[in-house]
């Protein structure tokens, strides 16, 4: 019996242009100033320090800068890169620059099931912070009440059965009572490795019966 959702965000709950044509580029046209102005804060400072040791020298901050724009290039899933989105993403959410876009679909059941009483969570490789700006400042308002809780790359990389394992620890649940949503064939494979239940989300093509895992078109295609 399933007890507890955990959902991926891009392609799954919201949009990939979304992400791809609204927040990533706007991370990427503020993020020079944002380090400019930044730099300095005790927020900051570790996320530039935890950058440098990984691209493995001592950048100045023009290098430091580039890098940054390399790997949001390159759609790398560094963290400290995550947590820098999400803090200049939280301005433009203030901002009112954007809102976060959320399928009906998903915004309808993940409510239902909410109110049925199933625990919902969410995991991706976007940072924590960053998951609660797209989620508090959706298309439908603030949907954060709803859910449990947040995993990010802190826990594991996504396509590790690890990290599913470790999301099942922190729930307190045997992981056949958790259902992951995604629509990324690996990281279903391995969050089925960990005893997961999954569901693949085909948005953009008919699903097919033959797949590894149960393939549903919207939300509306998933029975608990």
């Amino acid at each position: 019996m399933i007890k507890a959702i955990v959902t991926d965000i891009e392609g799954t709950t919201s949009s990939l242009s979304f992400v791809k044509d609204v927040l990533f580029p706007y991370a990427r046209a503020h993020l020079p100033d944002f380090i400019k102005s930044h730099q300095a804060q005790a927020e900051i400072k570790p996320l530039l320090t935890q950058a440098k040791e990984i691209a493995g020298g001592e950048l100045d901050e023009e290098a430091l800068v580039a890098q940054f724009i390399h790997w949001i290039d390159t759609d790398q899933k560094i963290t400290p890169l995550k947590s820098l989105q999400g803090l200049i993403w939280l301005e433009g959410y203030r901002n009112g620059d954007f809102t976060g876009h959320v399928y009906e679909d998903a915004v309808r059941n993940l409510r239902k099931w909410f109110g049925l009483g199933y625990k919902l969570y969410v995991y991706s490789s976007g940072s924590v912070q960053a998951q609660k700006l797209l989620f508090g400042h959706s298309d439908f308002g603030d949907l954060t009440p709803i859910f449990s809780g947040y995993f990010d790359t802190h826990i594991g990389g996504k396509k590790e059965a690890v990290s599913y394992e470790r999301i099942a620890a922190e729930l307190g649940l045997p992981a056949e009572q958790i259902l992951f949503l995604s629509d990324i064939k690996e990281e279903l494979d391995a969050a089925r490795q960990a005893g997961f239940a999954t569901c693949w989300l085909v948005r953009e093509q008919a699903p097919d019966s033959g797949a590894a895992h149960v393939q549903v078109s919207d939300f509306d295609g998933i029975h608990l």
